[in-house]
């Protein structure tokens, strides 16, 4: 990339220029007020080392404070993608589900997973209503982890311009409580419905 060289009050670097201190500068090292050290291989020149932005607190400061904001985000993201154990084999995951459902679920999707009467018709809303959870519906179509996300965020797991009745369950069930209802759920289907779905999971 190059730029036409123009001079501005107190400041010769290439621009585009940004304003620094009512000045037009854009080089780095302009704000590190560091000398520049021209290395025998041409125009090619040496950032500020470490120790100069050490004899600058402002700017330590800021790169030690973004390095900790940048280190809280990526704890965030890996725990929150982190699904907890699913597993259908698990007689007490299981029956934990089987009640969970009763109470969360049952009202929508049916007491026997059966969805609502004609749910892959829109309703006057233009919604879809709740479909099956058992072999019978498209929940086994999905991997767990889309499922676990559909269930704690509701629409928020949706894309945007997709409109749903499906509440988001993460104030009123807890991630293992919500993988135990998906234990639940698929501990109902067929081994090879299991199968089927299984492949999708190792696809992550």
């Amino acid at each position: 990339m190059s730029f036409a060289r123009r001079r501005t009050a107190g400041c010769n670097h290439p621009l585009p220029a940004r304003t620094t201190k009512g000045r037009a500068c854009e080089d780095p090292r302009e704000l590190l007020s560091t000398p520049v050290k021209v290395t025998p291989m041409g125009d090619r020149r040496e950032w500020p080392t470490w120790t100069s932005v050490g004899r600058h607190p402002g700017i330590a400061a800021a790169v030690v404070g973004g390095s900790i904001v940048l280190a809280a985000a990526l704890i965030h993201f890996s725990t929150a993608t982190i699904l907890p154990r699913i597993d259908h084999t698990d007689q007490q995951q299981v029956d934990l589900g089987r009640r969970l459902y009763a109470d969360a679920c049952a009202s929508c999707h049916g007491a026997s997973l059966e969805g609502q009467q004609n749910w892959q018709r829109r309703l006057p809303s233009g919604r879809m209503p709740a479909p099956p959870h058992d072999a019978a519906g498209h929940t086994w179509h999905h991997a767990d982890s889309v499922l676990f996300a559909i269930t704690k965020r509701g629409p928020a797991a949706y894309p945007e311009s997709h409109q749903t009745d499906m509440p988001a369950f993460d104030q009123r069930l807890s991630d293992s409580e919500i993988a135990a209802i998906l234990a639940y759920i698929k501990n109902t289907w067929p081994p090879d419905i299991r199968a089927r779905q299984a492949r999708l999971n190792d696809r992550r």
